[in-house]
């Protein structure tokens, strides 16, 4: 789409595309199930923001996981305020491609979702993922929650030995707060289900991470 080399450095705040004040449309509900996108949520859910390469890919994984009550394609860790997916694409807004998973933790765990994210992509790739290059790809786990916050630093210390191992380099994950997450256009959620034979650029490096059960304690 952009016919410019992509910058692999991620701009600062004052280097940043200023953005606009409203949030940009996308869909109502959930393609798959039905759901409200944005809310509001039955109460006990817990969310999380995964980032593992272009947003299509990843969100299909996570909505297909038994317990995930809703996905969203998110923009995610950056600058601008409510960009587009071509302000993403450019660099300049410091955004990385993410998907929200809003889960009930009675039915899978955070580990869980922290093992199929690390386990369906190779995030020892800094700025890329595959074919995929530019700051958007990036890899990363973003959650409000201080106990999922030390549960997914373990989970990326754990795996980084394992990986090492089997040949790849240092795991480049971001693990953060989450900060403002701007729902991405319409077209953009549940890309996979409406288009089955759509690009999907995300693939895992075949080596297990050695954290998660599946299902939470009951």
């Amino acid at each position: 789409m952009f016919l410019f080399r992509k910058a692999l450095d991620l701009p600062t705040a004052a280097e940043a595309l200023p953005g606009r004040p409203g949030a940009i449309a996308t869909a109502e509900r959930h393609f798959v199930n039905g759901h409200p996108l944005k809310g509001p949520y039955p109460g006990g859910l817990e969310q999380a923001v995964f980032a593992a390469g272009c947003f299509w890919g990843v969100e299909r994984k996570f909505w297909q996981q038994p317990g995930v009550y809703v996905t969203a394609a998110v923009y995610i860790a950056g600058h601008t305020p409510n960009p587009t997916y071509e302000e993403v694409c450019s660099g300049r807004t410091g955004h990385t491609e993410g998907v929200l998973v809003v889960y009930d933790p009675k039915v899978v765990s955070f580990p869980a979702l922290v093992k199929l994210f690390f386990e369906a992509h190779d995030p020892t790739q800094g700025m890329r993922q595959g074919n995929d290059v530019g700051t958007q790809y990036r890899s990363g786990i973003y959650v409000d929650d201080a106990a999922c916050l030390a549960q997914a630093e373990a989970a990326k210390a754990a795996y980084a030995p394992v990986l090492k191992g089997a040949g790849f380099g240092p795991v480049t994950t971001e693990v953060a707060p989450p900060g403002p997450v701007y729902f991405a256009e319409g077209y953009h959620q549940q890309y996979l289900a409406k288009n089955p034979a759509g690009y999907c650029g995300i693939g895992g490096t075949g080596v297990s991470c050695p954290v998660g059960t599946g299902v939470a304690a009951q």
